[in-house]
């Protein structure tokens, strides 16, 4: 048993802006370094190397070929396979491709997204190693991330009976709440939150997807027949890859399937979200300030309390101000109240209407 590797996937697909101006779809979250000198990555990679991990297969947008080469190259963790997504088609059908690359056999396969933070790696490969006897079993396995908040921004999991030490049951999927619910669920002490890391076997996943969601597994199939190499990097056909549903793993897979247990684990877990996410998980003064710029001297701050402030190049002078959130990137300078930083997005889209000036 000890011996059986595992093949870590990592999703990397994203092009979020929920960090503008820094993210941006030609730069997205997970090629940045914003919670320590390493991109997320990077540090995503790095998590699940060495013992019985392999290289691993990375599923990405196919303008980021070069990006993720370079940031994985440079980390010391090149794939065995970098799968170039010709569009975005959701999780199901990224891990479908990884599964067919990786041979549709008994490879474990870890499923990571690439731009998540885990503060705990030790507890994340505990968690792991609890997981590993059902997953040779044919379970599919998802891990339960700790609770500290009436989070209404992620799905939830309740957990159900004791598998094995550490391992329960899945008895239900919970959609995004709203806040009373999730503070019930809180208070429960029985639901976790779908941090979306998922272990099982390649073989146990396909045979899931032939029997509830069969289109994916057609089209992705063929996709993959149809795909060309060049070197590491893998082309899915374009045109079979467009016919497949768009759908989560979640919707398509781990709800309808019959054995699928998850792991509660406490590890320092992150999706950094948002601005106001990484304020709360970065270090800061003695005022409360955060801050953070390539550069020095980039970032001064006098009668400043409570502030987040990122610059990639220009100086940001703040006196006499609290709870402010002040990102500056390129031409780009983005100024809000802590806690309304889930509004970027409607700057996004107004920024998309706005009618062209000068």
């Amino acid at each position: 048993m000890t011996a059986r590797k595992i093949i870590p996937v990592i999703l990397s697909g994203g092009s979020g802006t929920r960090l503008w101006p820094m993210s941006r779809p030609e730069m997205p979250k997970q090629m940045l370094a914003l919670t320590a000198d390493e991109t997320m990555l990077q540090l995503t990679a790095s998590r699940a190397t060495g013992g019985r991990f392999v290289a691993p297969i990375v599923v990405a947008n196919a303008r980021h070929a070069d990006l993720v080469e370079q940031q994985l190259a440079a980390a010391g963790a090149t794939p065995q396979a970098l799968i170039l997504e010709p569009a975005g088609r959701n999780t199901a059908p990224a891990i479908a491709l990884a599964a067919i690359a990786a041979g549709g056999g008994g490879d474990a396969l870890l499923v990571m997204p690439s731009d998540h933070v885990i503060g705990d790696v030790a507890a994340f490969h505990a968690a792991i190693e609890a997981a590993m006897p059902l997953v040779t079993q044919g379970w599919l396995v998802t891990f339960g991330i700790a609770p500290d908040a009436p989070e209404t921004g992620y799905g939830w999991i309740q957990i159900g009976d004791e598998l094995q030490p550490g391992v329960n049951r899945v008895a239900r999927f919970v959609e995004k709440p709203p806040l009373d619910k999730a503070q019930s669920m809180l208070a429960s002490g029985d639901h976790a939150w779908n941090g979306g890391i998922f272990l099982f076997q390649a073989d146990a996943y396909l045979e899931a997807l032939a029997q509830f969601d069969p289109g994916i597994l057609t089209a992705t199939q063929e996709a993959m027949d149809k795909a060309h190499t060049e070197g590491m990097r893998i082309y899915p056909d374009a045109a079979a890859f467009a016919a497949s549903p768009d759908d989560s793993i979640d919707y398509a897979v781990m709800e309808k399937a019959d054995r699928v247990a998850v792991v509660p684990v406490a590890m320092g877990w992150n999706d950094v979200g948002s601005w106001d996410a990484l304020h709360a998980i970065s270090d800061t003064d003695g005022d409360g300030n955060a801050h953070r710029s390539h550069g020095d001297g980039n970032v001064l701050a006098i009668d400043t309390k409570n502030c987040f402030v990122r610059s990639d190049g220009v100086r940001v002078s703040l006196v006499g101000v609290e709870d402010l959130i002040v990102v500056a990137s390129g031409n780009d300078v983005l100024i809000m109240p802590r806690g309304r930083s889930q509004e970027v997005k409607k700057l996004i889209e107004a920024m998309k209407t706005a009618a062209p000036t000068g």
